[in-house]
């Protein structure tokens, strides 16, 4: 069997094939209808696991409908049906359409009963379950809208379909925008169907809105007998049905309708019928109001009520919900009536409140009163329909902001849930509370945008709601409580269907908690119900140590049974607990069960739950205290720490302990915790401490100093004396000073340190040193709060003497002369070494050392001694004579001056000069100088707006000042490398707009303007293209930049920003500066190629160059191996421009290098031996991903390569002729290196093959040796002919050819090369082109036509017409051809009728491939069987050739199973040919198709210079010229003005062409999309030259100026009438066709290839010669020609080709050898697995062999060949006609010819050899054709 493949995709889990099986009901299907789905399941189910959502890849779907009692769904969609389980899995799918039909035709058998018939799809209309009777019903808008039947188990498969339907089965709408709506109606003893429709189409105006139709009988679904709602003007009654619902006894339609003709409004209507009412008799409608809305979008009907969404008109924005009682809507309805039958439909007030629609004939009657009650479903004799004029009002539930369209409700646990979902797929759960919706829960189920359905269906079970929309079906629960964790967010949620379970600790459905009766045990958010929790904790923590009892208040605490308990869980401890009202008592744990407190904590802190069972009821956290760890944490101040803390802890003073609960032992005293209200002593204020510094707070450092501290309370630690000690914590040191204590007045005292002489061990100016206070060596007093003694050294900090004289007073520095001079406290120098003046003050340096001489700059002066204070230096600094003045915020003691300068002559100098009073003044080495700095140009003169432009000042004298700033109009210009003397560079900033601005440099307070030379702000450069967009990741690629105003950037950089790995950005860049600053006078740094920036991310730049103001010249940035590019950008100075932006949203991409291949392979070290003038072809993979063949450069040493072709795979060069030089002189060897942008490959050594040359061989030497050998080889060559000259002569011929052909090959292969570098050009613009149009396939029935009849055209079956009086005939013929398929279904009766008919003696071969053909017709959609057939006469064909000759099977054909065996096989391989070996195998038929154009092919013989066959190989030399013709194509092509508005489409042509040939290019061109049988004829154009705007002529073969001489008349071409290159052609219609085939015929039913005009080319005498005359002959000669010996002469003069001629032959196999060597792998199939049909026919092969006990390999090869190569792929290779709309003309045909006989070669076991005598064809491809074998073989 021949299967359909199976695709698969990410998320979809039903995937159909791509193609869609038309389907001409009631005809032949390609596919049974029940192969179908069978083949197809195994690969649907596979990628379905655990699906809550369903969907089908470019499938709509329509209706859902779900099958009571095990929960089975159906979805209906455009052409197919699908069965899914609950889950929505798929189980079965049905096949509907496409379909042949037409909307204006009744269902038809013969297409041509409907001519405008078209492949339709066929919507879903109406998917309804009948449970009884077990079946779906299904109809589609397809053939008027009849339904059809299947099974619930199997939608695949079909009870019903009506194969001629009556205008009575017309059910569905046949238009998909009209709605279908209807139920199943369980009658007493049978099932019927209630169906209304809307309005569709001309034939549907006969269809009543409402019908009743039967589901069985003699003809289901007809409405003949039953119910009809008859309607007088449909145009009035155009009602939009909304849905059918069915209550108990009654069913409702719900539609909108606009009524009567004036009125403009929609008004919704709901229409009741009893259903045990088959004639409708019971028909009442009412109409429905929603206060402010009037049309009824989707409806739903409850138990008690209809509900219904309504908008204001079709395109209302908002939407209401409203709810009709049923009792009210059933009331109102009654009333209706009850008037038309007893009131003549008048209500009290004689106002019409009833009345009889639909334009009947009936009226309103007056009855007996109890009629109502007497016929409560109507009779034959009451009005019907009637229609109640009071519409039933109902105020809105529920506003909404968007339509709604699908309504759905249900009734759980005594609430009512209505589901809404709107027009862009959201989902609206709401609670019906009363009279008052409320939306609670809102979620997107389907596709944004895409609307819901109105068949939103709740399964039986409550628990899940099915959603459809038009591209997939989810199941959705109705109510999601276990998705809400706590109880929180259960009641937060207001989801009504859930609430909390208190005991079970979970949020549930109220039916799912089993004591939701008793209170408190189900929380509802809806009532006043708050979260069980713990209200208060008593106590609300505990010391760990002690064991407790704790209370717990929890409010609405559930009841418990008898035996059940609550029990507290304190983290991992459980303790029983004891409840009285809201109250629960625990008992804490014991101290060992409770953890540790965690490091640095005083507690620890334990969940507290209130369980039952395992489910926590309430919880809180309870923490455990443990004051002795308050102590430990509080070191500097235990006691206050302890009484201040968050627990009830007490001091013990004496002990210095922190307890709870218990005082302190008996005899001391306690500090009570600030918690206490009772006692006096509590509190930190109560606890002993040192409160702060008696005195002194400064220390000096080696000088012995007494500490005091104040303390306080320190009675508390009783009488009994105690040592107190001071401890300073000195850096590196803890000192221990005894102290004394000194009583005063009440609680305070005074701490007596020990003095002490303090040397800390490091050198500070200034040391804080912490202190505190112990009583005995453990007890430490509080410290009040964090106390220092300060250090300090008068030594650190004051270098000089004004340093140390201007400390502060209090330290009591003195500069001290004693020794080396420095700076002491005053108490440690002798009294005379004290110096009261400082010395002179000491210059170090300044900067500037140059200035302008306006002054106002700023000098800095840096030395020691320069006064104490900003006093002794203000009037004191001169520069260069000149008075400085300083600034005091500048000022530093001592050490720096900072004063603005006075003016000064230019060239002032001199030095600076410090004079403090009373002290010598300060002089300094250093001279300033006042120097009148001078602009005097710019460059760049102009710059961007955008700014970023280097501006260059360059002047005199630029280096003045140390504070320089330049400005470009108002805009700073920020100076980012060092000024030099002669130069500034800036870079300039934004401008608000284009202009001339002035610059400006400021010196300090002296600016200097160039007015002469203003810089320029131009309009910001623009990028509008940039080509090409990728490139190879080594970079280097030339990118153009085309743009605007490109000449102002300076710098343009092409930069991408990388995403790389730490190891990546550490090798691509080193974290430094990005911007490199140069010195004065040297060359500017380049940019380097990558610098890292913020976020890891990496940018690689390459500078652009500005080749014009239009282009700029780019190389693409090298990416490192491990980056990810993320942006790639242009920047031009400040304008950034993305890739994308510049070149059409288009963005750069970055391919993987190209990888080649050693040009030795085998050995890369070893040269590569190259011949001279070959073309070399190297091959790597992804070769022209990042680049073209204009970019490649290969060089062999210093010489080029010239790249001729670049494909993905393969990279052809011409080297140089001669042997170039090596590239570097220390090598002999030349390097083949090829350059890919960045990318440089070397391939290894190129060494140039040269002629050898005679060595210097002594010539007597060389003749003696000579002879010598020639005695030798005439012996040893007599010998040899002697021995096996005969046996031996084949293979020497053998052996001499191939050596010829090798030797030709090899020459011609250049040329080959550079011929199959333009073929593969054409064949990429070929590739294109079919991107748009495809590949020309026949469709399957042209296609299987063509092979079952070939020769037959495409018409080969068209009856013969019907003449008048044979109408009668038709019935008894369709009669008969009914019993024959019965007939032909029997197996026994077909094969005994295919064995009769071949034993037949006038049964001919012709005769058999018909029959053959007709019942591969017949039996077409029955696959199953006609294989099974074909199995059983290749079983017999098998058991009749084993007694012969075995391998004589299917050689021939010889009977009918051959035939039927190629159909078979024409029918399973057309997919495969569609989708593998089509395409190549079209892509040689146009590589031949371009070669043969390419050259000149005469029109009267059929010669061509280009082509493989011999006999068709024209071998004078023509000489040609290749034009280009501009074709005029367009509706205005045939105007006289038409050129200007025509499109010119160019196409290549020979000058050598004949007329007729030139218009076979240009259609070839101009149509070369459209199929041939979709071309215009070639007889039935015309073609036209223009030349200038008048002159018009028109070109054919033959007119009054063709040439004649001597009987010869010349065909006319291009160059007979002399059109230019370039000319202008167009095509134009005949005149007068003069016996060309008619188009229309021509098209319908072509009668084959134009042949060359060698027959018919004489016309009176006179013979057409188009490039060479044929020979002329007399009679005589010709048969003198006859005798055997001119036979024989004859043929060796065919055979004897000169090799000029087999070169072209030899030219032309080597250029297409790349598409013949595809299109054999693609038929034998190499590397891919083979079609399944292929493999089932080889295993029977294969078992035919093994059970007739046929051992020999070369029998079952034969067969296997004879079957399928030989049958089938021959075939497709000589006609591609047969797969393809084509034209293939005779030329093309000889090429395939030869190639096909190629084949037949390839696929003989024998040895295939040739010889002398061998056809050219055969030599041709003698050397592949071993290749080819091993192919076949595999």
């Amino acid at each position: 069997m021949c299967f359909p493949r199976c695709h698969t995709a990410q998320e979809t889990p039903l995937l159909l094939p791509s193609e869609a099986v038309p389907v001409m009901a009631p005809r032949r299907r390609p596919f049974s209808p029940r192969l179908l789905p069978v083949l197809l399941l195994p690969c649907l189910l596979l990628p379905l696991t655990r699906a809550h959502r369903f969907s089908a890849p470019n499938t709509t779907f329509n209706h859902l409908a779900l099958a009571p009692g095990h929960g089975t769904l159906y979805v209906g969609a455009v052409n197919r049906l699908f069965q899914l389980s609950p889950e929505l899995r798929l189980e079965a799918v049905a096949v509907t359409g496409p379909v042949f039909d037409s909307p204006d035709c009744v269902p038809f058998r013969d297409p041509a009963d409907c001519p405008q018939a078209r492949l339709t799809d066929n919507t879903n209309q109406l998917l309804l379950v009948s449970p009884r009777t077990r079946e779906l019903v299904a109809c589609g808008q397809a053939r008027q809208g009849v339904c059809e039947k299947r099974r619930l188990e199997d939608v695949a498969q079909v009870l019903y379909q009506a194969e001629e339907p009556g205008d009575g089965q017309f059910v569905a709408a046949n238009a998909p925008g009209v709605a279908t709506v209807g139920l199943v109606v369980q009658a007493p003893g049978r099932d019927l169907l209630l169906v209304a429709r809307g309005l569709a189409g001309k034939l549907s105006g006969g269809v009543p809105p409402l019908t009743v139709r039967q589901l069985a009988g003699p003809q289901p679904f007809s409405s003949e007998g039953l119910g009809r709602l008859v309607v007088g003007d449909f145009s009035d009654y155009n009602n939009s049905y909304v849905g059918a619902f069915a209550s108990s006894r009654s069913a409702y339609f719900i539609f909108h309708r606009r009524g009567a003709r004036a009125q403009a409004e929609y008004r919704s209507y709901v229409a009741r019928v009893c259903l045990g009412d088959p004639n409708l008799y019971s028909y009442v409608e009412v109409p429905l109001a929603c206060r402010g809305q009037g049309l009824i979008r989707a409806a739903f009907l409850t138990p008690s009520a209809l509900l219904g969404t309504f908008a204001a008109g079709p395109g209302g924005a908002r939407a209401a919900l409203c709810a009709f009682p049923l009792a009210e809507l059933d009331g109102s309805m009654e009333h209706a009536r009850r008037l038309c039958y007893t009131a003549g439909g008048q209500g009290p007030g004689g106002v019409e409140e009833a009345t009889v629609e639909y334009g009947v004939t009936s009226r309103c009657v007056t009855l007996p009163a109890d009629s109502p009650e007497s016929y409560p479903c109507g009779d034959e004799h009451t009005p019907s329909p009637i229609a109640g004029r009071q519409p039933l009002v109902a105020e809105p539930v529920l506003q909404l902001g968007q339509p709604i369209s699908a309504v759905a409700s249900l009734q759980a646990d005594g609430h009512t849930i209505a589901f809404l979902g709107d027009t862009q797929g959201q989902l609206h759960k709401v609670f019906l509370n009363g009279s008052q919706g409320q939306v609670y829960h809102s979620q997107q189920v389907g596709p944004l945008g895409s609307a819901i359905s109105p068949d939103l269906l709740v399964d039986s079970s409550g628990s899940h709601l099915y959603v459809l929309t038009a591209q997939q079906v989810d199941r959705v629960p109705v109510a999601a409580c276990p998705q809400f964790p706590d109880c929180t967010s259960c009641l937060q949620a207001r989801d009504p269907l859930c609430g909390w379970c208190v005991l079970q600790g979970r949020c549930t459905r109220k039916g799912q908690c089993g004591r939701a009766a008793q209170a408190n045990q189900w929380l509802w958010s809806y009532e006043d119900s708050h979260c069980p929790h713990v209200q208060s904790l008593l106590p609300a923590h505990r010391p760990r140590q002690e064991q407790g009892q704790v209370t717990l208040s929890v409010p609405r605490l559930p009841t418990l049974a008898m035996d059940e308990y609550f029990h507290c869980a304190f983290g991992d401890y459980d303790s029983l607990a004891h409840v009285e009202g809201p109250h629960v008592s625990c008992v804490t744990p014991p101290q060992d069960q409770l953890p540790l407190n965690p490091p640095g904590t005083d507690h620890i802190t334990l969940p507290l739950a209130l369980m039952f069972e395992d489910v926590a009821v309430a919880a809180t956290n309870f923490s455990f205290y443990d004051c002795s760890a308050v102590q430990a944490l509080a070191v500097a101040a235990p006691c206050r720490a302890c009484v201040g803390s968050l627990w009830r802890c007490h001091w013990c003073p004496q002990s210095s302990r922190c307890v709870y609960g218990e005082h302190c032992p008996e005899g001391e005293g306690t500090v009570y915790s600030a918690q206490e209200v009772d006692v006096q002593v509590r509190g930190p204020g109560a606890c002993p401490r040192v409160e702060g510094l008696a005195g002194p707070l400064l220390v000096p450092v080696g000088w012995e100093s007494r500490l005091a501290l104040r303390v306080r309370n320190l009675q508390h630690f009783g009488s009994p004396p105690a040592s107190y000690y001071c401890w300073l914590e000195l850096p590196g040191e803890l000192r221990r000073l005894p102290a004394s204590l000194e009583e005063m007045a009440g609680d305070v005292g005074l701490v007596y340190c020990q003095a002490q002489q303090f040397r800390p061990s490091t050198a500070q100016q200034e040391i804080p040193v912490p202190i505190y206070v112990t009583r005995g060596k453990g007890q430490r007093l509080d410290n009040a709060h964090t106390l220092y003694v300060t250090l300090y050294d008068c030594t650190v900090g004051h270098p000089d003497c004004s340093h140390c004289q201007a400390a502060n007073g209090s330290l009591g520095c003195v500069w001290c002369s004693h020794g080396r001079p420095t700076c002491r406290y005053g108490p440690l120098c002798p009294p005379g070494a004290v110096e009261l003046l400082c010395p002179t003050p000491s210059i170090d340096t300044i900067e500037p050392l140059t200035g302008p001489p306006e002054g106002g700059l700023a000098l800095t002066i840096w030395g020691s001694d320069l006064g104490r204070d900003f006093a002794e230096v203000q009037d004191a600094v001169t520069v260069a004579g000149r008075p400085c003045n300083p600034e005091p915020s500048l000022y530093r003691t001592s050490a720096r001056i900072v004063c603005v300068t006075s003016p000064a002559p230019n060239g002032t100098t001199g030095p600076i000069q410090v004079a403090i009073k009373n002290r010598p003044p300060g002089i300094s080495t250093q001279h300033f100088t006042y120097q009148d700095p001078i602009l005097l140009s710019l460059s760049p003169r102009w710059g961007p707006q955008a700014g970023g432009t280097p501006l260059t000042i360059h002047g005199q004298h630029l280096q003045t000042g140390g504070n320089i700033s330049a400005f470009v109009g108002g805009q700073p210009c920020p100076i980012r490398e060092p000024v030099c003397p002669e130069a500034i560079v800036c870079h300039t900033m934004s401008q608000a707009s284009p202009g001339e601005a002035v610059v400006r440099v400021v010196f300090g307070r002296a600016q200097r303007t160039l007015l002469s030379s203003p810089f320029r702000y131009t309009a910001d450069p623009q990028l509008v293209a940039a080509e090409p967009s990728v490139s190879f990741r080594g970079g280097g690629r030339l990118i153009r930049v085309r743009g605007t105003g490109l000449d102002v950037v300076r710098q343009p950089l092409l930069s991408v920003w990388l995403e790389a790995t730490a190891d990546t950005r550490a090798a691509g860049a080193q974290p430094q500066d990005s911007t490199p600053r140069r010195s004065c006078g040297a060359p500017a740094a380049a940019p380097r190629a990558c610098i890292p920036l913020e976020g890891g991310l990496l940018q690689c730049s390459t500078i652009c160059s500005v080749n014009s103001s239009s282009l700029l010249l780019c190389h693409s940035p090298a990416v490192p191996d491990g980056a990810r590019p993320q942006r790639v950008f242009f920047t031009l100075d400040n304008v950034h421009v993305d890739f994308a932006s510049a070149n059409g949203g288009q963005d750069f991409v970055y391919q993987p290098n190209p990888r080649l291949a050693p040009l030795s392979r085998e050995e890369p070290t070893r040269p590569y031996r190259l011949k001279p003038g070959n073309v070399l072809d190297v091959e790597g993979q992804g070769l022209n991903l990042g680049i073209s063949k204009e970019e490649v450069r290969v060089r062999i040493g210093d010489g080029e390569c010239l790249v001729k072709t670049l494909t993905l795979t393969h990279l052809y060069c011409e080297p140089p002729s001669r042997a170039p030089q090596p590239a570097n002189g220390s090598s002999a060897l030349l390097q083949f290196v090829v350059q890919m942008g960045n990318v440089h490959l070397a391939l290894g050594p190129v060494l140039y093959e040269t002629e050898p040359t005679l060595s210097a061989f002594p010539v007597e030497a060389q003749a003696g040796l000579g002879m010598g050998a020639a005695v030798l080889i005439a012996a040893v060559v007599l010998l040899t002919l002697m021995y096996r000259h005969k046996s031996k002569q084949a293979l020497r011929d053998y052996q001499k050819v191939l050596v010829q052909l090798e030797n030709l090959e090899i020459g011609v292969g250049d040329q080959c090369r550079k011929e199959f570098t333009d073929l593969m050009t054409e064949m990429t613009d070929l590739s294109s082109d079919l991107e748009a149009s495809g590949i020309p396939f026949l469709d399957y029935h042209t296609y299987a036509e063509r092979v079952f009849f070939p020769g037959h055209g495409s018409c080969p079956l068209q009856p013969a017409l019907e003449g008048p009086g044979e109408e009668g005939r038709r019935a008894p013929v369709r009669q008969g051809l009914t019993q024959l398929s019965n007939l032909l279904n029997s197996k026994l009766f077909l094969l005994t009728l295919i064995h009769t008919l071949e034993e037949q003696p006038s049964f001919s071969q012709r005769d058999r491939c018909h029959v053959a053909s007709l019942l591969s017709l017949a039996l077409h959609g029955k696959l199953e069987y006609l294989t099974d057939i074909v199995r059983t006469l290749l079983s017999d064909l098998a058991a009749h050739y084993v007694h012969k000759n075995p391998k004589l099977m299917l050689r021939r054909t010889e009977t009918m199973v051959e035939k039927l065996l190629t159909n078979w096989l024409s029918i399973c391989l057309y997919a495969f040919l569609r989708e593998v070996a089509g395409e190549p195998l079209y892509m040689l038929l146009r590589a031949i198709q371009y070669q043969v154009d390419k050259g000149p092919v005469d029109a009267v013989t059929g010669k061509a210079k280009r082509t493989l066959n011999d006999s068709r190989l024209l071998r004078e030399d023509v000489e040609f010229r290749p034009l280009t013709l501009m074709v005029l194509v367009g509706p205005r092509a045939t105007g006289a003005a038409g050129s200007s508005a025509a499109q010119r489409v160019p196409a290549r042509v020979l000058d050598t062409d004949t007329i007729t040939q030139v218009k076979e290019k240009v259609l070839d061109q101009v149509y070369k999309g459209t199929p041939f049988s979709q071309r215009p004829s070639v007889h039935t154009l015309d073609l036209e030259w223009r030349s200038g705007l008048a002159g018009h002529l028109t070109l054919s073969d033959e007119d009054l100026t063709s040439v004649t001489q001597k009987h010869w008349k010349r065909l006319n071409t291009l160059q007979h009438y002399k059109v230019p290159d370039g000319a202008t052609v167009r095509l134009i219609p005949q005149l007068h066709n003069g016996g060309a085939v008619p188009q229309s015929l021509a098209q319908n039913c072509p009668l084959g290839e134009n042949i060359p005009m060698l027959e018919d080319g004489e016309e009176g005498g006179v013979h057409l010669w188009h490039l060479v005359k044929a020979t002329e002959e007399p009679e005589g000669a010709k048969a003198r020609r006859s005798s055997l010996r001119e036979r024989e002469r004859e043929r060796a003069r065919a055979k004897a080709i000169p090799e000029i001629y087999l070169t072209r032959l030899l030219s032309m196999k080597g250029t297409l050898q790349k598409f013949v060597d595809d299109t054999f792998q693609a038929i034998l199939s190499v590397n891919r697995p083979v079609p399944i049909a292929i493999k089932y026919l080889f295993d029977f092969l294969d078992e035919l062999a093994e059970k007739h006990g046929i051992e020999d390999p070369e029998t079952l090869h034969i067969w296997k060949t004879n079957s399928l190569l030989l049958r089938f792929w021959v075939n497709a290779l000589k006609s591609p006609q047969l797969i393809f709309d084509v034209r293939v003309s005779d030329n093309v045909d000889a090429v395939l010819a030869v190639i096909a006989q190629t084949f037949i070669d390839s696929c003989t076991v024998s040895e295939h050899k040739v010889g002398r005598d061998s056809p050219v064809n055969k030599l041709l491809y003698a050397r592949e054709i071993p290749r080819y074998k091993q192919m076949v073989e595999r």
